[in-house]
């Protein structure tokens, strides 16, 4: 179903844009987020998807400015990091939280998404995609309890609730399960380390040292429902 370029990020032969979505999917995503989409809308939300499909390339960048702390850094209760104070081992720590290794996102896959519910904020609202979001009195409240109840029965569930997995939780990001399962599974930490050997990567070498551990903790470990 995927090739190794396809699960790293490097290809994006198994994905399409969907101009009525404003996304990049895996083809075998679109229709039941389509079905998913309509019934949210019955129930008065505008299924809207922040982020979809991503390549290693994007996620290379996002990795290396939260290395070099010229993006902004977290530790797990979300509070801001000072990256020049923190060892390379550190760094990775504390990314690895919030963001994956390039090559290892669940976003290459085309798969996953990031929803927000378009009807609950206004236009000048400043979207911030945490947890507060998604509790009361957040904003999207209701769409994250209506996802709760509803997604499953599309095929969707959230890999990151913070209980079996590394990542901290985020109930915003919901995955078409029937395809990535079968890329987490296919997703090595060889196929990973290939796919880093020659990238750019900021701390290469520390992440390639605990790849095995970071890849169990953060890529194989996920929640399920």
């Amino acid at each position: 179903m995927f090739n190794s370029l396809e699960l790293t990020g490097r290809a994006s032969t198994h994905v399409r844009e969907v101009p009525e979505l404003g996304c990049t999917l895996h083809v075998e995503v679109i229709e039941q987020l389509f079905a998913m989409q309509a019934a949210a809308r019955d129930a008065g939300m505008e299924l809207a998807i922040v982020s979809s499909f991503r390549d290693f390339e994007r996620q290379l960048a996002i990795w290396n400015g939260k290395f070099s702390g010229a993006a902004p850094l977290y530790d797990a209760s979300g509070r801001a990091l000072d990256a020049a104070r923190l060892s390379p081992s550190e760094r990775i720590g504390a990314i690895v939280q919030w963001s994956a290794i390039p090559g290892a996102s669940r976003h290459h896959w085309g798969t996953d998404l990031d929803l927000i519910d378009r009807n609950a904020i206004g236009p000048g609202y400043r979207l911030q995609l945490v947890a507060a979001e998604f509790t009361p009195p957040g904003p999207f409240a209701p769409l994250a309890r209506w996802l709760e109840i509803n997604a499953a029965q599309f095929g969707f569930f959230r890999p990151f609730r913070g209980v079996l997995s590394g990542v901290r939780p985020e109930p915003w990001h919901y995955s078409f399960a029937p395809i990535a399962e079968n890329a987490r599974r296919a997703l090595t930490p060889a196929l990973l380390r290939a796919a880093l050997d020659e990238a750019p990567l900021l701390g290469k070498e520390h992440v390639l040292e605990r790849l095995d551990e970071l890849h169990a903790r953060y890529v194989a470990g996920i929640d399920w429902p």
